[in-house]
């Protein structure tokens, strides 16, 4: 058995931490260890939860638009589009499949332009792979009605190009006409019957969405479709499903998660978490160091204490259990007290931040600039765990060379003098 949990070793131990010291300095620096490590902790899990919050947050609204899995041929033009979804649907994590067509273009109205990407979809089997109707902020997904070339428009493009439900825009794709007067762009005039708002700016600034037919005719597709997207069970399966559809009938065809539509974006956030980890547990590291200034003040407060244990035959390794008890428990008091922050601070930010707002009369984020107004947290009990298990190796790491130092008096060295 280590010899700090021993019961003689523990209990003296113990009784050195209650025990009121003379020096009482020694016994301050102690508490602001204990209070470091619980600042740390606290910190590390408040901020970690928020990062996380803000991940969920942004992934939810790209999900909005974007569809958990799609399936699409290399060169665009998807065939035999149904079979695709009846295969794609026959995998167990899938819950629903649908087709849809994507190609650049512009939209024209009066003098203003501006770039767009052109979406078409089904109506009726859209909401099955995306939330974009229950985002609609005018109109309905099922206005959209084949042969009438009418389109729903993101809020913030609606807004570059001064258009409101019932307005006429023009429509400019990458193919051309080639006419006895030359080659001439090929252009469509669309009636706006629906604005959708998902609060992420991408979306809501270049997305035009038309009906499935009216986009095949305007770029030509005949009955070929881009590609066939899907909505799974699980959204974090998502990788291992696109592995399997791979390795299926499905591995001719181009088969991509939601991941890789934004993989530098959730890099970076990956990046930056890993960063902020290591830069908020110097705050445990700082309190580590003042943990062994104490124990090493302590020893030499001590050593007559250790000389008289020696004597009476306690062994080196139980002077290390001795002093390993204390600083030990000053790390784990210190990393429960900042667990318990850490917690109830995470799971009430929505109730403590509008407090300091209001306290102090400011915005943390402010709706006018952020399409995230509102602090998010998302609390990951495998965060608190491995924040918990680092606090607690640097409490003990802590104690090693004071206690090593302590083991190391000589009786008769320590007791020349008294």
């Amino acid at each position: 058995m280590p010899a700090m949990f021993r019961p003689l070793e523990f209990a003296i131990g113990l009784r050195y931490t209650r025990a009121k010291r003379r020096n009482h300095f020694i016994s301050f620096i102690s508490l602001t260890s204990m209070l470091g490590i619980a600042l740390g902790v606290t910190a590390l899990i408040t901020v970690l939860s928020v990062m996380n919050g803000f991940e969920k947050e942004v992934r939810g609204r790209i999900l909005d638009m974007v569809s958990h899995l799609t399936v699409s041929s290399f060169d665009a033009r998807l065939r035999g589009w149904s079979d695709v979804v009846m295969q794609v649907k026959e995998h167990p994590q899938v819950i629903d499949a649908a087709p849809y067509v994507e190609a650049q273009g512009m939209l024209i109205y009066g003098k203003k332009v501006n770039g767009t990407l052109i979406r078409g979809i089904l109506p009726a089997m859209e909401p099955s792979v995306s939330n974009v109707a229950d985002k609609m902020v005018q109109g309905q997904l099922t206005d959209l009605k084949p042969g009438a070339f009418e389109v729903i428009l993101g809020r913030d493009l609606a807004r570059i190009l001064r258009v409101d439900v019932g307005d006429k825009v023009t429509m400019v794709t990458p193919s051309a006409n080639v006419t006895p007067a030359g080659v001439a762009p090929r252009l469509k005039r669309f009636k706006v019957v629906g604005i959708f708002y998902v609060g992420m700016y991408e979306y809501d600034s270049t997305l035009a969405i038309i009906h499935l037919d009216d986009a095949r005719r305007l770029f030509r597709m005949q009955d070929a479709v881009t590609g066939v997207r899907a909505r799974l069970k699980d959204l974090f399966a998502a990788p291992q499903v696109r592995y399997e559809l791979q390795q299926s009938e499905l591995g001719t065809y181009w088969v991509r998660d939601w991941s890789s539509y934004h993989a530098n974006w959730f890099r970076a956030v990956k990046i930056e978490k890993r960063m902020i980890f290591l830069l908020l547990l110097l705050i445990i590291a700082v309190a580590a160091f003042n943990i062994v200034s104490t124990l090493v003040m302590l020893v030499t407060d001590k050593e007559s204490d250790i000389a008289i244990l020696r004597t009476l035959g306690a062994t080196p390794k139980s002077i290390m259990g001795i002093f390993m008890v204390q600083g030990t428990l000053i790390g784990v008091i210190g990393t429960i007290l900042g667990i318990i922050g850490g917690i109830s601070l995470s799971l009430n930010l929505d109730t403590v931040v509008p407090f300091i707002e209001n306290l102090f009369g400011f915005r943390v984020l402010d709706p006018g600039i952020y399409y995230i107004s509102e602090l998010p947290s998302d609390l990951h009990w495998d965060d608190v765990w491995l924040i918990s298990g680092v606090s607690f190796l640097f409490g003990v790491m802590s104690t090693l060379y004071p206690a090593w130092r302590a083991s190391r008096t000589q009786p008769a060295e320590a007791l020349r003098y008294e």
